[in-house]
């Protein structure tokens, strides 16, 4: 059985109370409840963690590649300019693939929104799908790993 991370960033805890329209209305628990049972018939286990906090990310990020095959990332909005968790992924990219994913199309929204420094050391980019997204992501490294 693979093991596969699924990591959330900065205000990801608020998916469901915060901009419904956007990110719609299940909580994070319930979107990674929907994953786990989704995954487990893909033959894979998950494991979650979410932090606002730059520092525990990264710490997660380089202790991955002794503890999972793959990785799931939506990393909020250190995706547009946390060169940190870029490098941190980038250090472990030989071990562990990444998948970037986004509930919203980041290409639609501000103009900030639409950068990503980290697009380029993951494998992949999922963006616009909702909590499909993640699922997009589980499948992708299912079929690599």
């Amino acid at each position: 059985m693979k093991k596969i991370l699924v990591l959330n960033g900065p205000n990801l805890n608020m998916t469901g109370i915060r901009k419904k329209d956007v990110y719609g209305a299940e909580t994070l628990e319930q979107i990674n409840n929907e994953l786990e049972i989704y995954a487990r018939e893909k033959g894979a286990r998950l494991s979650f963690f979410q932090s606002n906090h730059e520092g525990e990310i990264i710490d997660v990020i380089h202790k991955s590649r002794n503890e999972f095959d793959g990785a799931v990332i939506n990393a909020g909005a250190y995706t547009h300019y946390s060169y940190a968790i870029r490098d941190a992924i980038e250090s472990v990219s030989d071990f562990i693939p990444f998948v970037e994913v986004h509930m919203s199309d980041i290409h639609s929204r501000e103009e900030f929104r639409k950068i990503s420094v980290i697009t380029d050391v993951c494998i992949k980019q999922i963006c616009g799908f909702g909590k499909n997204s993640y699922k997009m992501g589980i499948d992708l490294l299912m079929e690599i790993l």
